[in-house]
């Protein structure tokens, strides 16, 4: 019965390190799975961003008469582009 006891106990504690370490490397996980969501919003926003800032140049050169070609070529917007603003 001792020996039992003693097996028992072994394996609980085996048991109870796996799952523990199991809970542990779920959470790293989620951490880590949470940085790499904030760094690729973030690199979306800054996209969107540039390229907001790049249509507000457009219209305003194109406001100002600045030609088409010259306009495209600063901004690194196509001329179809440009012209559909």
């Amino acid at each position: 019965y001792d020996s039992y006891e003693e097996s028992l106990k072994i394996y609980r504690d085996w048991k109870n390190t796996i799952d523990t370490a199991k809970i542990k490397s779920k959470e790293e996980g989620r951490k880590e799975g949470l940085k790499e969501g904030l760094k690729e919003g973030e690199k979306i926003g800054i996209e969107k961003g540039a390229k907001k800032k790049a249509i507000e140049m457009v219209q305003s050169l194109k406001a100002k008469g600045v030609a088409i070609s010259i306009i495209a070529e600063c901004s690194g917007l196509s001329e179809e582009e440009i012209n559909s603003l």
